[in-house]
């Protein structure tokens, strides 16, 4: 068993950089001054932290502010150029990887498509691309560390992928294994997971305690904040959202249940609805828009087909939100969240399927539950997945807190 820390001098030097360092990134350009009288910490202690952050580089001063009667104090603000962290996005389809700064801002990106089933394949060719990104890195001594965020039941504590069945791992310690090869110290975390952190870390949804983020791409998921408080499970697998069943006796899915979310919802699902139709005859404008650049029918054809009203997007659209929908009023009905963000391949930019949505979920949730309750889409944007991992990465670091 852990022993708890109580009284420890070092323990209250950390808490208190880290509530310095926080206001500083938030708040900045702000005085020493007005960090010690807003927190209530003594001149002395804010002044010795903010040396230290100068020293390490995460802070500096910029320029003066306006005078009280004395002196015009000394403004600082928070650097994010300074150090960098590697962070990396795994899915079935595609492996991303990124090195950014601590504002989250990428430098430099590198992306690559994966049609490989097979689990240990795609960690291969992660770990080659951020091979390449560390060796072309000349200041690897200012590198944080590296994050890396995946679909699955992920322990975030110890870093095991747990369970992942689109890609086949089981029990695969990647934390321990990335740390030996890199000399620095990794977190792994679920992706939806990374991206709730992310959306209530970011500011926006700072002062909501019970958040509920829902993502829909190649699978669905869910990340859940109650009370501020991320919830994991016992083993990293709270939120698997896809994995609950809409139909007892619907398509078998590769977890091992039956009438699995994911496989009516997901983009795998939808598309597959889409070419077993154009098989069977049905018309649509998504095979024209495909053509046009030599590629098969994706996200963003179907959205954009579905805007323009073609009636086998719009079909297959509602089939699919009708699913959809059914499951995240669930979801309010169990957890009463005060916002549900929906992000993901599928529906980010999709006002389309984003209202079909909202309208299944006014109708049908209970209305004590939902009348107060607002729906958005992701304010993350198409790196919602890196930003994620980022997230995960500075909140332990720094020790930001989901609180606000």
């Amino acid at each position: 068993m852990k022993k708890i820390r109580t009284g420890d001098v070092k323990l209250i030097q950390e808490l208190n950089r880290s509530i310095i360092l926080n206001m500083i990134r938030e708040r900045g350009p702000i005085s020493r001054s007005e960090i010690a009288k807003s927190n209530n910490i003594s001149p002395t202690t804010v002044a010795s932290a903010v040396q230290e952050l100068i020293r390490e580089g995460f802070v500096q001063e910029t320029g003066v502010g306006q005078s009280n009667g004395g002196r015009k104090p000394i403004l600082l603000k928070f650097s994010p150029d300074n150090h960098f962290m590697i962070c990396a996005s795994i899915s079935n389809s595609l492996i991303e990887v990124a090195k950014m700064n601590l504002a989250r801002d990428i430098f430099e990106k590198q992306t690559l498509n994966v049609k490989e089933t097979n689990g240990q394949q795609v960690l291969a060719s992660t770990l080659e691309m951020i091979d390449r990104l560390v060796e072309a890195s000349t200041n690897m001594d200012r590198c944080i560390g590296i994050s890396v965020v995946t679909p699955g039941i992920v322990d975030r504590h110890t870093g095991v992928i747990h369970y992942n069945a689109k890609l086949g791992l089981a029990h695969m310690d990647l934390k321990s294994m990335m740390e030996l090869r890199y000399g620095r110290k990794v977190w792994v975390e679920n992706d939806t997971n990374a991206a709730v952190m992310a959306e209530k870390l970011t500011g926006k949804y700072g002062g909501v305690r019970n958040l509920l983020y829902i993502t829909v791409g190649d699978g669905v998921g869910a990340g859940i904040i109650v009370n501020d408080t991320l919830l994991s499970g016992e083993r990293g697998g709270a939120g698997e959202f896809g994995h609950t069943s809409v139909d007892r006796s619907g398509i078998r899915c590769e977890c091992g249940n039956v009438g699995c979310l994911e496989n009516y919802v997901s983009w795998p699902a939808v598309y597959g609805r889409i070419i077993t139709s154009i098989s069977r005859g049905r018309g649509t404008t998504m095979l024209s828009k495909a053509s046009v650049t030599k590629g098969a029918i994706t996200p963003s054809v179907f959205n954009e087909a579905l805007n323009e009203g073609d009636a086998l997007a719009v079909d297959v659209a509602d089939e699919m939100t009708g699913y959809l929908g059914a499951g995240v009023v669930n979801l309010i009905n169990l957890l009463n969240p005060e916002v549900i963000i929906l992000g993901g391949e599928l529906i980010f930019e999709s006002s389309v399927l984003f209202d079909k949505i909202y309208a299944y979920v006014a109708k049908h949730a209970l209305h004590v539950l939902s009348e107060k309750m607002h729906m958005y889409t992701s304010s993350l944007g198409q790196d919602a997945k890196l930003i994620g991992a980022a997230s995960i990465l500075m909140q332990d670091v720094f020790h930001f807190s989901l609180a606000r």
